[in-house]
Formats: C-alpha cells, structure tokens, sequence
C-alpha cells in the first residue's frame, strides 16, 4: 500500500468536500438575498403625519382572551416623531401621552360601522343526492 498516494487522494477528497461546502454556503446566501428582497417588496411604508389619528396594538394577550377579537384600541393623534421611528401619541379620550414603536402604530379609519355586516340565510343541504353520488363513487 502506498502512504503518498493514499495521502494525496485523501486530500483531492477532503478539497471537493470544501468546494462543496462553499457552493453550498454560497446558494444559501442567495436564496437567503433573495427572499429577502421578495419580502422587502411586500413590506408597505407607513407614513404619519403630525396631528393625524392612528391606531396602536396591545401585545397583552390577557385582555383578549378571544381568538378573532381586534387587539387594536384607539384612535390617538400623533403628537411628535422621535429618532429610531419612535412615536409620540396622545390618546384623545383621556389626553394622556404616550411614547410607542412606530412600527406599533397604524392608521385610523373613521366611519366602520357594524351596521354594514348582514346575516345570511343557507339553504339546508341535500344530502340525499350527496349520499348517493358519494356511494356511486365508492362502489366503482
């Protein structure tokens, strides 16, 4: 058996291991870019302007125990912008400040109303022809 031929074919093996891994790592680094401009483009800006109404979301899951219930509250009037997108709001109910992450805030559509949501009547299914098309299906 020869220990230089054996050493130097380790080595070819161990060099396409490394190129491998680095394609590898190089793939994963494009995929990586981009996915990441796929979601930059479905990110939409919020702008807001000074003494424009806003809503804020609570993260406190405790005061909304119900799954579908809306976690927003306001309206607020945006007071003053702070560095690192730091909001300032003021709440128009009890006049009080609050400092919040703009990425917190969204704004606030006046005028929904429930009023627009109707009830809808179904019809009762049949479940005769259901039954019978399914048991046709079955059999064949």
């Amino acid at each position: 058996m020869d220990y230089d031929a054996a050493g130097i074919a380790k080595k070819l093996q161990l060099q396409e291991l490394k190129d491998i891994q680095n394609d590898a790592y190089e793939n994963a680094m494009i995929y990586k870019e981009k996915t990441k401009s796929i979601h930059d483009q479905m990110i939409r800006e919020k702008s807001f302007m000074l003494e424009t109404k806003s809503s804020f979301i609570i993260r406190v899951w405790n005061y909304f125990p119900g799954k579908l219930r809306s976690r927003w509250i306001g309206p607020f009037v945006v007071s003053n912008f702070f560095s690192y997108s730091a909001v300032e709001i003021m709440s128009l109910e009890t006049n009080k400040m609050l400092k919040v992450n703009g990425h917190r805030l969204k704004p606030f559509y006046e005028g929904w109303t429930t009023e627009l949501t109707t009830s809808v009547e179904w019809a009762e299914p049949i479940y005769e022809e259901w039954a019978c098309h399914m048991l046709s299906q079955w059999n064949k």
